[in-house]
């Protein structure tokens, strides 16, 4: 119907194509497609889910909302996310591509916000934040707050910045970029800024968009969650060899906290307690932050586990990628072949 209303106005709609791969998460899917129907049908949409190579797969979840929303559905053997996507973006109609991850939920007004972007301002590569949804965990709140806060991550992955990477849990795409570029590389995690920086060089603009943000549960878990940053510390490296403009001192903080944080444990311990003062008014920073930011104390203290979690995890990996792959040069998908697929 708002297909007809456009057209018969004179107007030309912009085309969505909504890409969602999905692996062993029914239940995700479920409550994605379910916060889809809340969403203001400002445009002309179609969502396509990428079963990849699923053993529990949702096609019968899908099923259950083809009288609420456009859906096509494809099966295909497991080949990773990115290969996923690519699969996925080239069965596409749409004039622009819009990717989440099956974790993510929408507010009501993300297409409209987008699409009225778009409307003021031509890009071919564009994201958003992510935030917490009031009925996720005190744990994915934590993890959500030490990914996204400007304390812990410089605010990078949650708001603007002039040099935006988009990321894949919320991230689209003209289908002229996707054609130029060909998508998605093989490896993960570290494909979403990887493309990123290839559409940039093949001459496209990227753009925050305000307010076009995603609820994105992450882990469930600290021991998941440190699985997950592991790989991110492993991948940054790798990902500055490909790209080198996109190299940061922000980079090493992490490995930076988890120095620091062992020298001040030691000079506390054996030397003067006063050194240990440092990373405790840092840590209470985070605490009153997060529990100002989600009106929770049990956040706020989970925030601290959380921290560590992250800066252990990535600061660590990222100390030993950078020792294999830019000290002794080897090649990455040799060292490290558990982020690739196969191509």
């Amino acid at each position: 119907m708002a297909f007809f209303i456009f057209y018969f106005c004179g107007m030309h709609p912009r085309f969505y194509s909504f890409i969602i791969p999905v692996y062993n998460r029914p239940e995700e899917i479920q409550e994605l497609l379910h916060s889809f129907t809340s969403m203001e049908p400002v445009s002309v949409f179609e969502i396509l889910i990428i079963e990849d190579g699923s053993n529990i797969p949702c096609k019968a979840i899908i099923e259950n909302f083809n009288d609420k929303l456009p859906l096509r559905y494809f099966f295909k053997e497991n080949s990773g996310p990115g290969d996923s996507r690519n699969f996925g973006m080239k069965q596409a109609k749409g004039d622009y591509f819009i990717i989440f991850d099956s974790d993510c939920l929408l507010p009501s007004h993300y297409l409209k916000t987008v699409d009225a972007f778009l409307t003021e301002t031509t890009v071919d590569c564009f994201g958003g934040a992510d935030a917490a949804h009031q009925s996720f965990t005190n744990v994915q709140k934590a993890i959500n707050y030490v990914m996204t806060s400007f304390w812990t991550t410089g605010g990078l992955r949650g708001s603007d910045s002039t040099k935006f990477e988009p990321r894949s849990f919320n991230m689209g795409i003209s289908k002229q970029a996707f054609e130029r570029t060909q998508g998605f590389a093989t490896i993960h995690p570290g494909e979403d800024p990887d493309l990123s920086q290839r559409i940039r060089k093949a001459g496209f603009k990227t753009a925050f968009i305000p307010n076009a943000y995603v609820y994105h549960k992450r882990r469930i878990s600290f021991e998941k969650f440190f699985t997950q940053v592991k790989k991110f510390g492993l991948v940054r490296p790798i990902l500055n060899s490909w790209h080198p403009n996109t190299k940061r001192i922000t980079f090493w903080f992490p490995s930076a906290f988890v120095l620091f944080t062992l020298l001040s444990l030691a000079f506390g311990i054996f030397v003067n307690p006063l050194f240990l003062v440092p990373i405790g008014l840092y840590l209470l920073l985070l605490f009153l932050d997060a529990t100002f930011q989600n009106r929770s104390v049990s956040v706020g203290v989970l925030v601290l586990p959380a921290v560590f979690v992250q800066f252990f995890g990535y600061g660590l990996a990222f100390l030993t990628s950078t020792y294999y792959i830019s000290l002794l040069k080897r090649k990455p998908k040799q060292q490290f072949p558990q982020l690739f697929f196969e191509e």
